[in-house]
């Protein structure tokens, strides 16, 4: 049997996760008090399910340090499990409590939401320890899915690439790690026959397939992320946003997107975002 613990902040995606796992063919319980983990692991192990996920969180209460001991358990039975523990910065788990309006499950009188947090940090600092630690702060439920798929398929969390295309005039997407301004290019809006098209579009590629300068940013932008990307992996990176920007994010970026996604998908995790378009 596989396990997997999910477990963290209040907050930082532990809901989604456990679908998405569900999703995968896990049978998911959710919310499980620490103290039944033992018999309820035991239970669902004779019954012969092989692929089982559950939900430990700061509602166990003081009984949240038997999740940590029983990995001993595990390791003495030599069953397969991973821990996965959902962490966010505390801005954003702040606007997310606003945005759902639903009250932290430490929160009482004496408390504002931010100590809440800081006190539940503390309570489970021990078995964050012993995780797969994920940090979902720019993190949409489309990219978390991702990057649970490939754990689930690979048994490691590696650096996720997002690549995004987008506009100028529409304002720089604010989650980007690196931003390639590509405006210099050649623009297919000013050709009457592809101002109506995309860079997805097989007569736009063909346009800028054939321009000499777009091939050339494309292998310096390649080049330049081949060689720093693996500094930000080094650095337990969950994630890495690269942007690249025409005017419109219509023609150009989008081309390029596609173009460099189709190069780092063969060694690493990538997904494509056309903020301009989708």
């Amino acid at each position: 049997m596989h396990l997997v613990i999910v477990t963290g902040l209040s907050g930082s995606g532990k809901s989604i996760s456990l679908n998405i796992l569900e999703d995968c063919g896990y049978y998911c319980v959710d919310n499980l008090p620490a103290q039944l983990l033992a018999d309820t692991v035991d239970f669902l192990e004779a019954e012969q399910y092989t692929k089982v996920a559950v939900s430990v969180d700061i509602r166990s209460g003081k009984k949240l340090p038997i999740a940590s001991s029983y990995v001993n358990t595990l390791q003495k039975k030599k069953t397969k499990y991973d821990i996965i523990f959902l962490d966010a910065e505390t801005e954003t788990l702040i606007q997310r409590f606003s945005e759902t309006r639903r009250k932290h499950p430490l929160s009482d009188s004496r408390m504002d939401l931010s100590e809440c947090i800081n006190l539940e940090r503390k309570m489970i600092a021990d078995i964050s320890i012993q995780s797969h630690r994920i940090n979902t702060t720019n993190f949409s439920p489309t990219q978390l899915k991702l990057y649970l798929r490939q754990f689930l398929e690979e048994g490691d969390f590696k650096t996720m690439l997002l690549v995004k295309s987008f506009g100028f005039k529409f304002g720089l997407p604010p989650d980007a790690d690196f931003v390639f301004d590509v405006r210099c290019l050649k623009n297919p809006h000013y050709e009457k026959s592809l101002r109506n098209l995309t860079g997805k579009d097989q007569l736009v590629k063909n346009f800028l397939d054939a321009d000499n300068s777009v091939q050339k940013m494309s292998e310096d932008i390649k080049t330049f992320l081949l060689s720093w990307i693996p500094h930000f992996m080094q650095d337990s990176r969950n994630y890495l946003t690269i942007a690249i920007g025409c005017t419109g994010g219509r023609h150009r970026s989008v081309y390029l997107s596609e173009k460099l996604s189709t190069i780092f998908e063969k060694t690493m995790s990538v997904a494509v975002k056309h903020r301009e378009i989708e």
